[in-house]
C-alpha cells in the first residue's frame, strides 16, 4: 500500500510540476504572479515550479527507493514552510495559502512520515 501511494504522489508531483513547465503563464496566473519587463518570470515558472518537480517526480519513480519518496516530501516541505512565513510577513490570500500549502503540507507529511 505504502509503494501504490508513493508511486501516486509522485505521478502528483509530475503533473503539477507539468503545469509550470508547460504551462508557465497559467501557472503565474493561478500563483498571481505575472511577467514584467521581460519573459524571464516564465523561464522560472518553467525552472523552479516546472522542471524541478517533474524531474524530482520522474527521479523518485525510477530510483524507488524510501529516501527518494521522502526527498520529495522534504520539498514540499520546504515549500509549506515558505507558506506559512509568508502569511506572516506578506500577507497573501489566505484561500490560495491554505489551498496550495495544504497539498504541500499533505504530501509532505505523507511522504516523509511513511518513507523514513
Amino acid at each position: 500500500m505504502i509503494d501504490t501511494i508513493n508511486i501516486i504522489a509522485a505521478l502528483l508531483t509530475i503533473a503539477f510540476g507539468l503545469f509550470g513547465f508547460l504551462a508557465p503563464r497559467y501557472t503565474a496566473s493561478a500563483l498571481d504572479l505575472e511577467p514584467t519587463h521581460s519573459t524571464m518570470g516564465l523561464s522560472e515558472m518553467r525552472a523552479s515550479v516546472g522542471g524541478l518537480f517533474v524531474a524530482a517526480g520522474i527521479a523518485a519513480l525510477l530510483i524507488g527507493t524510501p529516501i527518494a519518496y521522502a526527498m520529495i516530501g522534504f520539498a514540499f516541505a520546504g515549500a509549506a514552510t515558505g507558506r506559512v512565513v509568508s502569511l506572516f510577513l506578506d500577507k497573501p490570500p489566505i484561500k490560495k495559502v491554505l489551498i496550495f500549502g495544504g497539498i504541500e503540507a499533505a504530501l509532505a507529511a505523507w511522504m516523509i512520515g511513511a518513507n523514513l
